[in-house]
């Protein structure tokens, strides 16, 4: 069992000791160093109590007592180092006694920050993150480790709205495609009174609803696996990671009726994570297939631009409104016309997600009724990117939009 009481075990307890006790040597120092001092140059030797001696003189007084001068400073010397010595230790101890107390005092207004740091870390939850340090006071270290306390529960409050928002819109998501299995399965597939008709009809209703699910669990779980520490980014071609993407949803885009333009060199390096790259240009593939209409073309393009590379994906689809470009890449984002046209889902939240994350940009140039280019700017890896620049690359490039 630990005996020590509890305040011999804290920080100011420690602190107090340690100021007394650096005091109280560098005191003991300048004392004896005082005393030593004085004691070299003052001359002392042993003397009786009685220090008085007889002389015998050659005056008509015959013999008398004189006192010896030498004798005298002898004796006070030795009587004022004695109590300059008493005095000495005294003032040591009563030394020691304040400067404890003075230590204690001076730890606790040097620690006192640090208690209301404790103090306000104490009072925060994971459910509530608005509760901020906020030291005032001069700028000192403490002042800093405050303030950066702070702003970790900024990014931290940050990150638990976005998983709160992203759970809720996941719930909500999931929600839908799940009621209308169960209401399939309870009203259609178990019941012995459906025609086949009936059930191939709920099949396919079924089977698209688990679709939706699937695609937003991969969804999901990409997000997750982007932002895990583990990834380590290496030399990417970009044209190489589009072609790949293109290779994936040849046969989608040939079933639709769809004519997959390929416009993409070779030698556009960056430095990133190849699959997430094949996943960003992949998800842009998926809406492009899925939005443009049958026999219209859909064009995937890569090229530099100054310090940036970039790859583009432009289909012959509704397309957006202007008040609508800026949000296309938020969460679960539902517009007028997204809603119309199935712009919704983490697939380009997570478009969003990948290329930030490799310090790049994601733009979206489009009209309505004239269709959508999603452009992905990505740093080149041999120089400073600079301003990111303006306009649809590929209308930059020579390749003007086709009618559908």
């Amino acid at each position: 069992m630990n005996r020590v009481p509890a305040f011999a075990q804290t920080i100011r307890f420690r602190l107090a000791v340690l100021y007394s006790g650096l005091l109280f040597v560098l005191a003991a120092l300048v004392i004896g160093g005082i005393y030593y001092a004085v004691s070299k140059s003052t001359e002392q030797r042993p003397y009786a109590t009685k220090f008085a001696k007889a002389y015998q003189g050659d005056t008509y007084l015959g013999k008398r007592e004189v006192v010896l001068v030498a004798e005298v400073e002898n004796a006070v010397n030795v009587q004022t180092m004695e109590i300059l010595r008493n005095y000495s230790f005294a003032t040591l101890g009563a030394l020691f006694v304040a400067s404890l107390g003075i230590g204690w005092v001076l730890s606790g207004r040097v620690l006192r920050p640090v208690r209301a740091i404790t103090r306000t870390a104490a009072e925060i939850q994971a459910t509530d993150l608005t509760r901020r340090i906020q030291l005032t006071g001069p700028r000192d270290e403490l002042r800093d480790l405050a303030d950066t306390v702070d702003t970790m529960l900024d990014r931290l409050e940050r990150a638990f709205r976005a998983q709160r928002q992203l759970i809720d819109d996941a719930s909500h998501e999931l929600r839908s495609p799940l009621a209308i299995i169960r209401a399939n399965v309870d009203a259609v597939l178990t019941s012995p009174e459906s025609t086949d008709e009936e059930r191939a009809r709920a099949a396919v209703i079924v089977d698209r609803a688990t679709t939706r699910m699937t695609r937003l669990v991969e969804d999901l779980l990409a997000t997750a696996r982007r932002a895990a520490p583990a990834l380590v980014d290496a030399d990417v071609d970009v044209g190489e990671v589009a072609h790949e993407a293109c290779e994936e949803f040849a046969t989608l885009a040939a079933g639709r009726g769809l004519t997959l333009r390929r416009v993409l060199p070779g030698g556009l390096a960056v430095i990133g994570d190849h699959d997430a790259l094949r996943r960003a240009v992949g998800n842009l593939l998926s809406n492009a297939v899925r939005l443009a209409p049958a026999g219209s073309e859909v064009t995937v393009a890569a090229g530099r631009t100054g310090g940036w590379v970039w790859t583009a994906v432009r289909d012959a689809g509704p397309g957006l409104p202007e008040e609508d470009q800026g949000r296309v890449f938020d969460r679960f984002w539902r517009g007028e016309t997204s809603r119309r046209d199935r712009h919704t889902g983490l697939g380009l939240a997570i478009v969003r997600q990948i290329v930030e994350s490799h310090g790049g940009h994601a733009r979206l140039f489009s009209r309505v009724g004239e269709g959508s280019t999603f452009v992905l700017w990505l740093p080149a890896p041999d120089g400073l990117p600079g301003e990111l620049p303006d306009g649809d690359p590929l209308a930059l490039a020579g390749h003007p939009r086709r009618p559908a």
